[in-house]
């Protein structure tokens, strides 16, 4: 067992050093992640809005108000809001200009510029804008009408506030009947990205790491280590454990840096890890197999990227199984992808326990043991031949 860890880490630390790897395990499927988020996840708020103009009273209101209403609030200048709502950064773009902030705090009327941006979520935060703006106008007009009969603003504020408290706000129960509504509801902006992307890497990277062992059997690596005093067995052993640690290394990675870096939500992290794992084990056989058959690591690199995103394209890597026909769910259920998207599905989205993927577990299980087993073979006889 010392000897085929001891293999394991070898390979591992052969793939992290690559140079080569680092864009492709590190990088980039961050980069997907959030482009993929960006343009078709669903956001956590109700919309952005960037406010100018110096610091005043009704700047003070208007953003705790816009708060209140789960906006995301920030301020800048003119200019910078202008160019922040002409790239899309933000939905909506409101002036308070000294003149309005000096007429609000004397009790007169405001009047407030609103930027409109062209973003999809760009009208529900112009209408959170607008509610705002009318709330604040109602505040002063009920502080005003008080006055008229005698009450300071101080004790009309304070009589305001302790009636809001005693007053029940309206709810609105909405029932959707679109079953993919339902389906996508209560993700993240980022959840699905992220899970669609770590099933799609941490196979592309283990079929495009098969390189690695090819060219441990050509500079004849493989027949040194059997030169030592380790059997074949333990050689294939801890060639099979150093795939699927570079598969599960790269998924556990995915994982770690969405949650830091998106506040992407994995459910229950372990029973998402025991899918990462056994996802990874199909992953390494799969490498396996590849990296037995083929003598070009030029031609395992192209295999392994061309392979690794057809079954990616097939087993919802690229596309939420949801959106498919019913033929072609079915035929993305033959992918080891379609299978960890299912489980990661139930565990994001149903908060499902490990009874629920059971299922999944079970096929993705019998996947890994026969590509392992056809790669552990492959690999003997590879071997053999090299001696």
């Amino acid at each position: 067992m010392r000897a085929a860890l001891a293999i394991a880490a070898v390979e591992l630390q052969r793939f992290v050093k690559d140079k080569g790897n680092v864009f492709f395990t590190f990088i980039f499927p961050l980069m997907l992640v959030f482009v993929l988020g960006s343009q078709f996840g669903g956001s956590g708020s109700s919309g952005s809005v960037t406010v100018s103009g110096p610091s005043s009273d009704l700047r003070t209101a208007v953003a705790e108000q816009l708060e209140d209403g789960e906006v995301s609030v920030q301020f800048a200048d003119h200019d910078d809001m202008l160019e922040q709502v002409a790239r899309g950064r933000v939905d909506a773009g409101l002036v308070v200009t000294p003149e309005a902030a000096e007429a609000f705090s004397q009790g007169g009327t405001a009047q407030l510029e609103m930027i409109a941006g062209s973003s999809s979520t760009s009208m529900a935060a112009q209408q959170r804008v607008q509610v705002t703006v009318s709330n604040l106008d109602l505040r002063r007009i009920q502080v005003g009408a008080l006055g008229d009969v005698g009450v300071s603003e101080a004790e009309a504020a304070q009589a305001l506030d302790a009636a809001t408290g005693q007053v029940s706000e309206p709810t609105i129960e909405v029932r959707s009947v679109d079953e993919l509504a339902q389906e996508f509801q209560g993700l993240g902006q980022f959840d699905l990205g992220a899970s669609s992307q770590l099933l799609l890497f941490t196979f592309l990277t283990s079929l495009a790491g098969a390189s690695t062992l090819i060219n441990a059997r050509r500079q004849g690596v493989l027949a040194r280590t059997l030169a030592s005093p380790v059997s074949t067995v333990q050689a294939i052993a801890g060639q099979s454990f150093g795939r699927w640690v570079i598969a599960f290394f790269q998924g556990a990675y995915i994982m770690l840096a969405t949650w830091l870096i998106f506040d992407v939500d994995w459910g229950n992290l372990w029973l998402s890890l025991l899918v990462l794992s056994v996802f990874a084990l199909v992953a390494a056989g799969a490498a396996m197999v590849l990296g037995s058959v083929l003598d070009n690591e030029g031609a395992a690199v192209g295999a392994g990227v061309g392979i690794g995103l057809v079954l990616a394209a097939i087993g919802g890597g690229m596309l939420p199984l949801e959106l498919f026909s019913d033929t072609m769910r079915q035929v993305a259920h033959v992918t080891p992808h379609a299978w960890g998207y299912d489980a990661f599905a139930q565990i994001q989205r149903h908060d499902g326990g490990l009874v629920d993927i059971l299922p999944q577990l079970g096929v993705l299980t019998a996947m890994a043991v026969l590509v392992l087993v056809l790669g552990a073979w492959t690999l003997r006889r590879s071997m053999a031949r090299s001696m």
